[in-house]
C-alpha cells in the first residue's frame, strides 16, 4: 500500500476539531497533523505538523483529487470533501462533545456521495511527540487496542479488515455509493469495558452543540460570529479555562525566536472572550471565563499569573524538543510567561467582572474577587511589567490605562483618575497622544483599548489623537501592526499584521462615529483566514499567509464582539442601515 504523504501544508488549510479538553488539526489529505492527549497541555500523540512520528489518515486511494470542506453550522463538526476521478467522498470529523478530561473520542465517518469510496486509512499512535511506539492487540469484536506511553487507545467501527503493516495499522476501506462507515478512536488514561456506539456518539455531539449555540442573528456577520463562538467554545474546558491556541511552535516569522507554546489559558485572553460573550449574549463562554478568572484571583491575589493550565495548574517551564518543527521554527513546549508579571491582566479581570455584572451573571465569589483585584492594582501599579505584548519589563502606558478602565468600570473613579494622571505624567507624547512607555515615544495599537474600554471617554483628545496616530503610522492596505520594531524598515519585514489590532481599530473607529470606516477595517481583517475559517495571531500581507499558532482564540473573540457592535450600529449582511454620525 502506498504510504500517504504527511508533510505539512500552509496553515490556512488546516481545520480544527475540539471538545473543550483537547483539539486536533486535520489537513486537506485527511491527515491528523497535531493532537495532544489526554488534555491540551499534554504531549502530542500525533505530531507530523512538527515533524514528529505518529499518524491517523483517512485519504482517497485515487491520488488525483481536489479538496474542500466546511463546518456544520454552530459546531466544530468538520466535513472534508474530496472529488476524485471516479467518486465524491466526504469524511465527517469530530471529537465527541462535550469532552471528558481523561478520555478523548475522535469520530470519523466516511461517506460515499457519488460512486463507491475507496480510501486508505492508517493509524500509528505515538505519544511523547512521536517517541512512544504503540503496542497492538486485536479483539474478537474487530476492534484494535493497546498502549502508547501512559495512554491506552482503542480503535473500533469498520476496523475488522485492518492489518499491522510496518508498526502501524493499515486499512483499505471500501464504502458503497450512498453508504457510510464509522471509525472511532479512543485515547485516554483508561477505557470503558463496552465499545462506543457511533450513532449515539454522533447524536449526543450534535445535540450538545445545538443546545449551547447562542442567537447571533443581529450581528453584522452572523455566520462568522457563530463560527467564532464555536471555535471559542471548542477551546474552553469544562474547568472554565480556554487555551490561547490549540498548538505550539508555529512560527510568526521564520527563525524569529518567537515560537511559543499557546496551549494554556491566558487571563487576558479569557477576559477578552468573556467581554465579547457578554455583549453578544453567549453566556456559556461568559460564565466559564468568570469562573476561571475568579478562581485564579481568589487563589493567587496580587500574585496572579498571566497564564495557567486550563484546570488552573502552573504553566511548565519552556524547553526545546528534538524535532524538525514546522518549517522555519524550533519546537518548544512550556512558556516563559510563567515568570512574568502583566499588570494589564488585573485591569482586564475587572472589565470582565463588570461586563458580567451588567448582565446579572456575577456571583458572590466573583464580587469577592473584584475586591482582591482592586487591592492588587493598588499594591502593584507602580511596578514595571511585561505588558500586553510580553516584552521586557517597563512602565507600559497600556497596562496602567487598562487598570484605570477596569477600576472605572467597577465604580472606582478616583483610583482610575490617579492612574490616568500617572500615564499623562510620563507617557503623554508632545503631540497629545499616548506613547508606549516613558522611554519609548512610539505609538502602539494596544493604546486604542483605553478609549474603547472606558479609561477615558471615546472623544477624549488623548484617545482621538492616539487613534489617528495608529491609523497614520501603523496601518497598511487595511491591516494594522502592533508597533514599529524598527522605524527605518517597512513594518511587514519585522512581523505580520496583527489581526486582533485590526478589530480593535474597527471598534475605536466606531467609537468615533465612523461607522463606514469601522466596517471597512472589520471586513478587511475578517478575511485574513483560510477555507476552514480559522484565524492565527498574524497575517502576512505580502504572502497572504497565516502566521502563528492556530487558531488564535482572542482574534475570534474580537471578531465576535466587533460583529455584534457593528450590528448594533446598523451594519448588517445587507449593507449599511445607518450612516456615519
Amino acid at each position: 500500500m502506498t504510504r500517504p504523504i504527511t508533510h505539512p501544508v500552509t496553515l490556512r488549510q488546516y481545520a480544527l476539531v475540539a471538545d473543550g479538553e483537547r483539539g486536533a488539526l486535520i489537513g486537506p489529505r485527511g491527515d491528523l497533523a497535531f493532537m495532544c492527549a489526554p488534555r491540551w497541555h499534554d504531549d502530542a500523540v500525533f505530531s507530523s505538523l512538527l515533524g514528529g512520528r505518529g499518524e491517523y489518515t483517512v485519504s482517497p486511494i485515487d491520488r488525483r483529487f481536489v479538496w474542500g470542506g466546511h463546518y456544520e453550522q454552530d459546531s466544530l463538526v468538520w466535513r472534508s470533501r474530496w472529488v476524485t476521478t471516479r467518486s465524491v467522498i466526504e469524511s465527517r470529523e469530530a471529537l465527541a462533545f462535550p469532552g471528558d478530561p481523561g478520555h478523548a473520542v475522535l469520530m470519523r465517518r466516511v461517506e460515499a456521495h457519488e460512486g463507491d469510496a475507496y480510501v486508505h486509512v492508517t493509524l500509528d499512535c505515538r505519544a511523547g511527540f512521536g517517541t512512544r511506539a504503540m503496542t497492538v492487540c486485536r479483539r474478537s469484536s474487530g476492534a484494535w487496542e493497546g498502549r502508547t506511553g501512559d495512554l491506552s487507545y482503542r480503535w473500533s467501527g469498520a476496523t475488522e479488515h485492518a492489518r499491522l503493516d510496518d508498526d502501524r495499522l493499515a486499512l483499505e476501506l471500501v464504502v458503497p455509493a450512498g453508504e457510510s462507515r464509522d471509525l472511532v478512536l479512543e485515547l485516554g488514561t483508561g477505557l470503558a469495558d463496552e465499545l462506543p456506539d457511533p450513532d449515539h456518539l454522533w447524536a449526543r455531539t450534535e445535540q450538545a452543540w445545538r443546545d449551547t449555540a447562542p442567537d447571533l442573528t443581529s450581528s453584522a456577520a452572523p455566520g462568522d460570529a457563530r463560527h467564532s463562538w464555536a471555535v471559542l467554545r471548542g477551546l474552553t474546558s469544562g474547568d472554565g479555562g480556554m487555551v490561547a491556541a490549540a498548538t505550539t511552535s508555529l512560527p510568526e516569522r521564520a527563525e524569529a525566536g518567537r515560537n511559543y507554546d499557546y496551549r494554556y489559558a491566558w487571563i487576558r485572553d479569557q477576559c477578552y472572550t468573556g467581554q465579547a460573550a457578554a455583549v453578544a449574549g453567549a453566556h456559556d463562554l461568559l460564565d466559564a471565563a468568570v469562573r476561571f478568572v475568579t478562581e485564579r484571583v481568589l487563589a493567587d491575589g496580587p500574585d496572579l499569573k498571566p497564564a495557567y493550565r486550563v484546570a488552573g495548574g502552573r504553566v511548565p517551564d519552556q524547553r526545546r524538543l528534538p524535532l524538525p518543527g514546522y518549517p522555519g521554527a524550533p519546537v518548544q513546549v512550556g512558556n516563559h510567561v510563567n515568570e512574568q508579571f502583566q499588570l494589564d491582566a488585573l485591569g482586564e479581570a475587572l472589565l470582565l467582572f463588570a461586563a458580567a455584572d451588567r448582565v446579572d451573571r456575577l456571583d458572590r465569589d466573583a464580587h469577592d474577587a473584584v475586591q482582591q483585584v482592586v487591592a492588587a492594582i493598588e499594591k502593584r501599579h507602580t511596578e514595571p511589567d511585561a505588558g500586553i505584548w510580553e516584552l521586557e519589563d517597563r512602565r507600559w502606558a497600556h497596562s496602567r490605562l487598562i487598570c484605570a478602565a477596569g477600576l472605572r468600570a467597577v465604580g472606582r473613579g478616583e483610583e482610575a483618575d490617579r492612574l490616568v494622571a500617572s500615564v499623562d505624567a510620563d507617557c503623554l507624547h508632545s503631540s497629545g497622544r499616548w506613547q508606549r512607555s516613558p522611554d519609548d515615544p512610539l505609538v502602539d495599537a494596544a493604546l486604542l483599548l483605553p478609549g474603547i474600554r472606558g479609561a477615558v471617554p471615546a472623544d477624549d483628545p488623548r484617545h482621538v489623537r492616539t487613534w489617528r496616530a495608529v491609523v497614520d503610522e501603523l496601518t497598511d492596505d487595511g491591516y494594522v501592526y502592533r508597533f514599529r520594531h524598527d522605524p527605518e524598515l517597512p513594518m511587514h519585514q519585522a512581523e505580520g499584521a496583527f489581526v486582533l489590532s485590526g478589530f480593535h481599530l474597527s471598534l475605536a473607529s466606531l467609537g468615533q462615529g465612523r461607522v463606514t470606516e469601522a466596517a471597512r477595517w472589520f471586513e478587511r481583517n475578517r478575511g485574513s483566514l483560510g477555507p476552514p475559517g480559522l484565524f492565527t495571531e498574524e497575517f502576512d500581507v505580502v504572502e497572504r499567509q497565516l502566521r502563528g499558532n492556530l487558531p488564535q482564540a482572542f482574534v475570534h473573540a474580537l471578531l465576535l464582539e466587533t460583529a455584534h457592535e457593528l450590528g448594533r450600529a446598523g451594519v448588517g449582511v445587507e449593507g449599511f442601515a445607518a450612516e456615519d454620525r
